[in-house]
């Protein structure tokens, strides 16, 4: 029988009725599958997937398949953002089988977790015909099975980074210089982002570039940045009406979203976003941080203060059909009757015409040109036009709210809210509304509270008031890195003692000393047929590469040999990969990190707070910053406080000037002299 109606998960549950004999990756599964001798149907995907609804459709609602399925075969369905270690392990046996990957993933596992077969989506006729194959191979010839999933998992394990206790200096960061030359030539000159499609955001391709612009007085690197976020901002990957990023735009233009929205890009383009703006003072970066975070409140938190997991891509027509896209498209006769008299000058600034047609009479919006050139071209004042714009987008908002609403994954999954809890940090920063530190500190509550167990152990996901799945490597180093800059934000120090605490359970429970680099699952919980190390940065950068930033920073605020060593040990390790920089941005941070233009600055005194938060507002990627209101035992500002004083100590390599009694002169101090 179908055992998901017992799950949490709004992806099992949505598979819950299938006539397929799920059950969910568990112990019992496992030890039922070799206890029978079955081949095992592993199926992984996600709740905003449009692919898996459609196999689910065509295949798993379908009695054949079931008959097929279930007389055969140990069928497990997986919520990859629940277990993303089961995920990234069969994903690396379906990229060896088929040279590519992707959601639903579909193999084929021998009754001990071996994987023999798999790829991703198929259509009925050719999944029934495989499993039929592989089921009479395995009764007839089952060495022939085992032979090629010996095969497949020793290729599985080549894939693990080979340990080493080499040691050696770390080049000097002026070396990264021809490697971005050569990256700077891989993006698209006239919309920003990779000149190919689909294109997706990587947000922390462009925190990287941005800061490297500026540090390194690189206009050019500067230039693609700001393109890549306007474009971005500009095209319907944004929803301009609610607020909002999806996953990643089909075209080259930013144009036709894959319509889900999920809290994890949306967290990491507000940092990117509030980056630029204290950089630029772009008011189009500021309107898409009220737009996104007026969004997320309203659609993606819980009262407690904890963050929803995503909106699907698919909704609702009126004709009651499910399609992608169904709530944020639009006709044009429905744009007219809407707007009446200034349909015309609607239809300019958002391309209702063949620049933003999409399919079957729908457009979606998409502008092309900044609001001052569109606003002289109309003969008006460039305020009235931004005064229309907001009013048609409020006319709008208010249409659209009558439609069928896509679906929303509800789980809490903690690696994600630390990635919107640093959004909301970094948006604070930059625009010093306490709205933002309000929801910040709240979810912060929630996670320190809720997700952090009292034997130390982060849990992954939160649903129906349970927590549970014990957290991966991702959930502690995200999390480490928001509570790291919540302190910046506040110079409240119990962030910073629970960040060094969730590094700490790190160093003793995923830290492999063999490999020098840290296990995505703790090394003393359930085992997987090979371990996982994740150091390539993706959608979300690799936690190895977060928890090397946060040891970094750790290691100068508590003055921490330690953390230094195991954080330029695992640089040391990666630098001889970073031929496709794409993948390693945030590793590329770490070295930029070790610069001479890099800067220490403590902010000590009664009033800190408020100097800390002028500070916040200035673009000082290249800058750490501490403080304290009292007397602290934290190293880099033990014994700096002066009751009835403010001073600014700037640091660098460890090595402090006078103290300064400015902010002015303190930002002279630290910003780069180019």
């Amino acid at each position: 029988m179908n055992e998901l109606s017992t799950e949490t998960s709004p992806y099992l549950l949505q598979h819950a009725n299938n006539p397929i004999h799920w059950k969910a990756w568990n112990e019992a599964t496992l030890e039922k599958a070799k206890t029978e001798n079955k081949l095992i149907v592993l199926s992984v995907g996600y709740s905003a997937c449009h692919w898996c609804h459609v196999m689910e459709h065509e295949s798993f609602e379908d009695d054949e398949v079931a008959e097929v399925m279930n007389s055969n075969f140990i069928s497990i369905k997986v919520d990859r953002e629940e277990r993303p270690d089961v995920d990234a392990v069969y994903m690396k046996a379906v990229q060896l089988m088929t040279g590519q990957g992707g959601w639903p993933m579909n193999v084929v596992l021998l009754p001990d977790g071996r994987p023999v077969w798999g790829g991703t989506y198929f259509r009925k006729e050719n999944w029934i015909s495989a499993l039929e194959q592989l089921q009479e191979l395995f009764k007839s010839e089952p060495e022939k099975v085992v032979e090629y999933a010996e095969k497949l998992h020793a290729g599985v394990q080549a894939m693990i980074p080979v340990g080493n206790t080499e040691e050696g200096p770390i080049p000097h960061p002026d070396n990264m210089k021809a490697i971005i030359e050569k990256w700077a030539r891989s993006f698209d000159d006239e919309y920003g982002g990779y000149a190919r499609a689909p294109k997706f955001m990587l947000p922390d391709n462009y925190l990287f570039l941005q800061r490297y612009g500026y540090q390194e007085n690189r206009p050019d690197i500067l230039a693609i940045t700001d393109l890549t976020l306007t474009r971005m901002a500009w095209g319907g990957l944004f929803d301009t009406v609610g607020g909002g990023f999806s996953r990643y735009s089909v075209d080259m233009r930013w144009h036709v979203p894959h319509f889900e929205k999920m809290l994890y890009d949306n967290g990491q383009l507000m940092s990117l976003y509030a980056e630029g703006y204290k950089r630029t003072k772009n008011q189009l970066y500021k309107e898409v941080i009220e737009k996104t975070l007026a969004f997320v409140k309203r659609e993606l938190t819980h009262e407690s203060g904890a963050f929803y997991s995503a909106l699907d891509a698919d909704s609702l027509t009126a004709a009651n059909h499910l399609e992608e896209g169904a709530f944020y498209v639009w006709e044009k006769q429905e744009l007219k009757d809407l707007l009446g008299s200034d349909f015309e000058l609607f239809a300019t600034v958002f391309n209702i015409n063949e620049t933003g047609y999409w399919e079957d009479g729908k457009f979606v919006l998409i502008q092309t040109l900044p609001l001052n050139e569109l606003a002289q071209n109309a003969g008006i004042t460039e305020e009235a036009l931004r005064h229309k714009k907001h009013e048609w987008e409020k006319l709008l908002f208010a249409e659209r709210e009558k439609r069928q609403r896509p679906r929303l994954d509800d789980k809490v999954l903690t690696s994600w809210n630390a990635l919107m809890l640093k959004g909301y940090t970094d948006c604070y920063m930059a625009l010093g509304k306490e709205e933002y530190l309000n929801a910040a500190l709240k979810n912060a509550v929630f996670i320190t509270e809720v997700m952090w167990s009292p034997e130390g152990n982060l849990w992954r996901t939160f649903k129906n008031g349970t927590a549970k799945i014990e957290g991966f490597l991702e959930d502690y180093a995200l999390t480490a890195q928001a509570l790291i800059r919540l302190y910046e934000a506040t110079l409240d120090e119990k962030w910073l003692t629970y960040a060094r605490q969730l590094t700490d359970y790190c160093l003793e429970n995923f830290y492999d000393e063999g490999q020098q680099f840290f296990a995505y699952n703790s090394l003393k919980g359930e085992k997987l047929i090979a371990p996982h190390f994740e150091t390539e940065d993706n959608v979300i950068p690799a936690s190895n590469s977060v928890m090397a930033n946060v040891l970094y920073t750790l290691s100068l605020l508590y003055d921490n040999s330690h953390y230094e060593k195991i954080a330029l040990q695992m640089l040391y390790h990666i630098l001889p990969s970073l031929d496709y920089p794409s993948a390693f941005s945030n590793w590329l941070n770490l070295w930029l990190s070790l610069s001479e233009d890099n800067r220490e600055l403590a902010v000590c005194g009664d009033k800190a707070e408020n100097a800390i938060k002028e500070l916040n507002k200035e673009y000082l990627p290249h800058v750490i910053k501490a403080g304290c209101m009292a007397e602290t035992d934290i190293p880099f500002v033990k014994n700096r406080f002066v009751k009835d004083t403010l001073m600014f100590y700037v640091c660098k390599n460890k090595a402090c000037n006078l103290p300064v009694s400015t902010i002015e002169e303190a930002l002279n101090d630290v910003k780069p002299k180019y």
